[in-house]
């Protein structure tokens, strides 16, 4: 899952959880949500080791050999991770499972197996916005937030991982999209990358054409990744989704309309070109390296790949990148990434735990980003003065995730998601108006938070 925002190929959150602009669910003050276990002891314990910040319980079931649920196309900089960790656990030996690199092929693999209360799974590695539909289901346990460094952590990051207000999971990387933009072309034309739509506007309106290129690309297919700016695009106008205890949709707002015209006015002056209806977050980079766009809203990971010579990569040294741009200044990403949770189905909860502090430490993180390019939740890293010549695009994308909103958190986020996508997507083909698609979208959204 390389992306996870959409997430790790695409790519959820609150401590207590305080969603707003994009789709808030505030859940403090909730009755913590009680799913199955290994076992009532192991319960116990788990309930006790993670109501504290301090919590130190021991958890009761069990020390063995383990799996790591995890996505195909997120594990080069893996093995030798899992190298190390075998060589020194020679009877706590951890298994790689690959589940499919489209993110909702993952979710579906992972609903089925949890469903059926099967322990083939140890740890999983979850989209963000999945903790919390796998903490009210029951299906991951609460841990014991002691045991983790977590204010040396990434807030928004942290926050992702509660549920209720315990700690459901640990973040594993954190995420948040960018602005990419042809550095030789607004250099060749005397001009700043834009921190609002309407600079955005008219640089993709009035140079681009004069360099032969599109204005904008972005991920407008109806999936996951349409939701993602969409809720960008909301949050950035000042709007939100839901309301801050999530209990009313305020997405029929002038706010949010402001939100989809932005877009809809993109298609309709073509600056933002048709074919971006099609594109998801590879298509949407391909484009990008192959010269096609001055500017591309895309995920951090992006970068490494736009940085890669290759006979289709005609921007290598030639772009760079900021903050989304918003309706008056720097607008809001969606949060993306990625959370590591244990199954509650486990036969080896101890393990599963000790694995996620090793995979989750200090140098561990450090090579994630140096050998897979995936955003660590360390803060420190993101001023460290060698990490930044290799990643110069890390203290933006520092501020992004601070500035970062949770996409909506729910057990049916999924659902959501889709009417999400479905009723923008038909806006943005002139099916129907922003106001007739937002309203729409409102009445649907109703009935799901029900």
């Amino acid at each position: 899952m390389a992306r996870r925002a959409a997430g790790r190929v695409l790519a959820a959150v609150g401590a207590c959880l305080a969603l707003s602009a994009v789709a808030v669910v505030s859940l403090a003050g909730c009755t913590p949500a009680s799913g199955p276990a290994s076992g009532a002891a192991s319960g116990a314990a788990l309930g006790a080791a993670s109501s504290g910040a301090g919590g130190s319980a021991s958890l009761t079931s069990g020390i063995g050999p383990i799996t790591f649920a995890i996505g195909s196309d997120d594990i080069s900089w893996l093995t030798p991770v899992l190298n190390a960790w075998n060589a020194s656990h020679p009877g706590q030996r951890v298994t790689p499972l690959y589940l499919p690199e489209a993110a909702n092929d993952q979710l579906a693999q992972l609903v089925a197996n949890l469903q059926a209360k099967s322990d083939a799974y140890d740890v999983i590695d979850l989209d963000v916005v999945w903790t919390a539909e796998f903490a009210s289901a029951g299906w991951i346990i609460p841990l014991p937030a002691g045991k983790f460094p977590l204010p040396d952590f990434l807030p928004p990051a942290v926050a992702s991982a509660m549920y209720q207000g315990r700690l459901y999971a640990v973040p594993d990387y954190s995420n948040a999209d960018l602005l990419y933009y042809r550095s030789d072309i607004l250099r060749a034309a005397h001009q700043q990358p834009p921190t609002t739509w309407a600079q955005l506007q008219s640089l993709a309106s009035r140079v681009a054409p004069k360099y032969h290129v599109d204005g904008y690309a972005a991920t407008l297919a109806p999936y996951e990744g349409l939701t993602v700016n969409f809720a960008e695009a909301v949050q950035s106008a000042g709007g939100s989704i839901l309301s801050p205890d999530g209990s009313q949709v305020t997405v029929d707002s002038p706010s949010a309309v402001r939100g989809l015209e932005f877009l809809v006015d993109g298609l309709r002056q073509g600056w933002i070109p048709t074919v971006d209806l099609g594109y998801e977050e590879v298509s949407a980079q391909q484009a990008f390296e192959a010269g096609k766009f001055l500017f591309l809203n895309d995920w951090p990971d992006a970068y490494a790949a736009a940085s890669r010579p290759g006979p289709g990569n005609k921007v290598v040294g030639k772009f760079g990148v900021v903050a989304v741009p918003g309706l008056s200044g720097p607008g809001s990403s969606s949060l993306g990434g990625a959370n590591l949770a244990i199954s509650a189905y486990s036969q080896h909860q101890q393990t599963a735990l000790d694995f996620i502090s090793y995979l989750t430490n200090l140098p561990n993180e450090t090579a994630m980003l140096k050998n897979g390019g995936f955003p660590p939740v360390w803060k420190q890293l993101y001023s460290d003065p060698s990490l930044r010549r290799q990643f110069p695009y890390l203290p933006v994308l520092e501020r992004a995730i601070d500035s970062a909103q949770p996409r909506p958190v729910s057990a049916d986020y999924d659902q959501a998601s889709l009417v999400i996508s479905s009723a923008v997507q038909a806006a943005l083909r002139q099916r129907e108006s922003p106001q007739a698609a937002l309203a729409e979208m409102t009445s649907q959204l109703a009935q799901i938070i029900q």
